[in-house]
């Protein structure tokens, strides 16, 4: 089923191959036609993560990075329609000689070198593939496919690993092993043998199970690995090492030349997530968590993910509060309940829904000195904030929402009008990783421990507009950072003997956030939560 755990599960084997002294890289595959996952809706599919390159990826491929402490490419990304159009542009070409082209072999191929070339270009030791969706799905039939040729051209060189869920009904009390003897049944009919199987469930496998599927599958017993629900993703490689997933990997691939395992920082880190004294209170503004009855966090999962990485850093849990913007802008939630936190973070978005809220919200956090953290479309509303309310441009907004407005502070960026105007909304965002030059004497400036110049990942069209910068200023807002190719400001602050924390960024800094590297703007701002949370 979805959401079981594949990204955990292979984002903790490229983790447990690495403290094998291998090089590793991990490529995910998303089944959808959709050529990238920039135009999905968070509340359908989650966050979007952008790559250094500008690429617009699944979630897992933050999941990947923040496990391997590195950044990905491209190569390490596919989706059916990336390989659809490529086929059919190629076809378009005459790149296939006026032959029929067909989804076999033609895609299917199509996909193996693609395969072939992540591992390549990354000239890893291992390459391990993620095929997205669940057996005897239609979408991923070729992927799973072209992973049936790699290893029969590839004997001896390529494992199947597969992810399986058994329940425990609470009605029964008892674990069962039919539905992933099904599934294993359903993957043969591909011409597919797992070599390995992750048992998932909430509670740990027993010998006897383990020895149950391993008859019914032909899987060895010690290539069935339990893994039951734990605290933490992070623990989840450790835990995988407890069933020495690392030596049956290693042994069905005949690896020889590789040391112990060595997790000496990761169970750092670990400790410092379980240990931490304290807690600090963050609430997060923002729209993107309605799904029906249910709340979905993961729109956010990298900003999440970035809270705790510096919460543990400096010893403290976090305790993060969903804070629906539209219930603040009618009301439903009094502005005056945001002074229980130690901090706010106004994340990333599109559109009207609940921006008066998280306008409202950025002026509760200055006037009452709560650590303010806006994060790109979070910046914005700094900014409209503050030209409103200490500015006096009444009425002053993002073209975004309000076109006509008389004051627009915040505006699409000029080359992107021409695309907005012929509906080209794919990968035409500003995407990806641009340097961004930071003033002295600034906020940030000392966070990045005097950095003259960073590099971080974008994914927006509107920009603080230069027209108002200067009355802006005057007004005591800084513009600590810009783009140092251009006129665009990248970064606004309040300095620190006006307020404890109170910055935008354009980019997304969460984006390169990871357990053993914490952000250190996140780091800046956990710091100054758990100042206000020891002053209270």
């Amino acid at each position: 089923m979805s959401g079981v755990g594949k990204g955990i599960a292979t984002a903790s084997i490229g983790k447990i191959l690495s403290a094998r002294g291998l090089s590793v890289n991990l490529v995910k595959v998303d089944p959808y036609l959709n050529v990238d996952a920039g135009t999905m809706n968070p509340t359908e599919h989650g966050e979007v993560f952008v790559l250094d390159s500008g690429l617009e990826t699944d979630q897992d491929m933050g999941n990947y990075e923040r496990f391997l402490n590195r950044d990905l490419g491209p190569e390490d990304y596919m989706t059916s329609g990336m390989v659809y159009k490529s086929v059919i542009d190629r076809e378009r070409n005459l790149g296939y000689g006026g032959k029929c082209v067909e989804a076999v072999p033609h895609v299917r191929d199509a996909i193996i070198e693609r395969f072939e070339r992540a591992a390549s270009v990354s000239n890893s030791d291992v390459t391990v593939v993620e095929i997205g969706g669940t057996i005897g799905d239609f979408s991923n039939a070729l992927f799973i496919d072209a992973a049936r040729v790699m290893y029969m051209r590839h004997k001896g060189d390529v494992v199947f690993v597969m992810v399986s869920y058994l329940p425990v009904p609470s009605t029964l009390g008892e674990m069962k092993t039919r539905p992933t003897q099904h599934a294993v049944a359903a993957l043969n009919s591909y011409g597919v043998q797992p070599d390995v199987i992750i048992a998932r469930s909430t509670h740990a496998l027993d010998k006897k199970r383990k020895e149950k599927l391993a008859l019914q599958c032909n899987v060895e017993a010690n290539c069935i690995i339990s893994a039951p629900d734990v605290d933490s993703i992070y623990d989840v490689p450790l835990n995988f090492e407890k069933d020495k997933l690392s030596d049956a990997l290693l042994s069905a691939l005949s690896i020889e030349n590789h040391q112990e395992s060595d997790f000496g920082e990761w169970k750092n880190f670990a400790a410092k997530m379980h240990d931490g004294s304290g807690t600090v209170r963050i609430g997060i503004v923002g729209k993107y968590f309605d799904t029906g009855d249910f709340v979905l966090s993961d729109a956010y999962l990298s900003v999440i993910e970035a809270i705790k990485f510096s919460a543990y850093t400096l010893g403290v849990k976090p305790k993060i509060d969903w804070l629906n913007a539209k219930e603040i802008q009618d009301g439903k939630l009094g502005i005056g309940e945001l002074a229980m936190y130690d901090g706010l973070i106004v994340p990333g978005g599109f559109g009207e829904t609940g921006i008066e809220g998280k306008i409202m919200s950025a002026r509760f956090a200055r006037e009452n000195k709560i650590p303010y953290f806006g994060l790109c479309y979070g910046l914005h509303m700094l900014v409209i904030e503050y030209a409103r309310h200490v500015v006096g441009l009444e009425n002053a907004n993002t073209t975004e929402i309000n076109p006509d407005t008389p004051y627009p502070v915040i505006d699409i960026l000029p080359e992107q009008k021409e695309k907005i105007a012929r509906k080209d909304y794919g990968g035409s965002m500003r995407l990806g990783a641009y340097p961004c030059a930071l003033e002295e004497g600034t906020f940030v400036r000392e966070a990045y421990d005097g950095a003259e110049q960073i590099s971080e990942r974008h994914r927006h069209r509107y920009e603080i507009n230069p027209v108002y910068v200067e009355q802006l200023e005057q007004a005591g807002l800084v513009f600590s950072g810009r783009w140092s190719e251009g006129n665009l400001k990248e970064i606004a602050e309040l300095p620190k003997e006006k307020h404890p924390f109170y910055i935008g960024t354009q980019f997304h800094p969460e984006l390169k956030a990871r357990p053993l590297a914490p952000h250190p703007l996140f780091n800046a701002f956990i710091k100054a939560a758990i100042e206000r949370s020891s002053a209270k």
